[in-house]
């Protein structure tokens, strides 16, 4: 009969214990919380000021550009930048649904061909805002590199500066033939906007 008791007692007591180191998150962790909350607003408050967002990410560019000129190095960040922004802006041109794997079935949502067809958004694979987000951060990492030695890979830059030239232009054309094959445009534009009725009492649109 002790023996249950004292073990019923310990049990209780190494539950209360647990709870108290288990129940609540530790101080890093709050604070991580915390500030991926306020990081999480702040994003969210910049959403519809795109003007402003994308011209402090060209800012950002333009003195990383600036930073690796006067140091004259870090060559290869700065390649592997630019390719991480030209796989962005490829996935932004790109339709969520590829055309080529709906050709053979009626599901899914397809893109529209025609300019007096219902009217159908064009969904990207990249959002805007993921696209600049994504973008950003990629700037911001590439400036931290060049605060370590061990990134200042030795390379012969005109290299560097041929191979993306060439891949660039590869990439665009292969992406602008897929455009012209499925025949879309990944612009949203052409929307009818209705404004009321003339004097006949019939809608017009511009």
């Amino acid at each position: 009969m002790y023996c249950c008791c004292f073990r019923r007692s310990r049990m209780s007591e190494g539950d209360s214990i647990g709870e108290s180191v288990h129940g609540k998150p530790s101080l890093v962790y709050r604070i991580y919380s915390q500030l991926g909350q306020i990081y999480q607003s702040w994003l969210d408050k910049s959403t519809p000021y795109i003007a402003v967002r994308w011209l402090m990410t060209l800012g950002m560019c333009l003195l990383y550009g600036i930073r690796v000129y006067i140091l004259q190095g870090w060559y290869i960040v700065t390649y592997a930048l630019g390719i991480f922004h030209l796989n962005l802006f490829i996935a932004f041109l790109s339709p969520k649904v590829d055309p080529s794997l709906m050709e053979d079935s009626d599901e899914g949502p397809s893109l529209p061909t025609k300019q007096n067809e219902e009217f159908r958004p064009f969904i990207r694979r990249l959002t805007e805002f993921k696209f600049w987000h994504s973008a950003t951060k990629g700037i911001v990492i590439a400036m931290c590199c060049t605060f370590f030695d061990f990134f200042n890979v030795p390379v012969f830059w005109p290299i560097l500066v041929m191979y993306f030239i060439i891949l660039f232009c590869i990439t665009m054309k292969r992406q602008i033939k897929h455009m012209i094959k499925y025949r879309y445009i990944p612009f949203t534009h052409g929307k009818r906007k209705y404004r009321g009725k003339d004097d006949t009492g019939k809608p017009f649109s511009s």
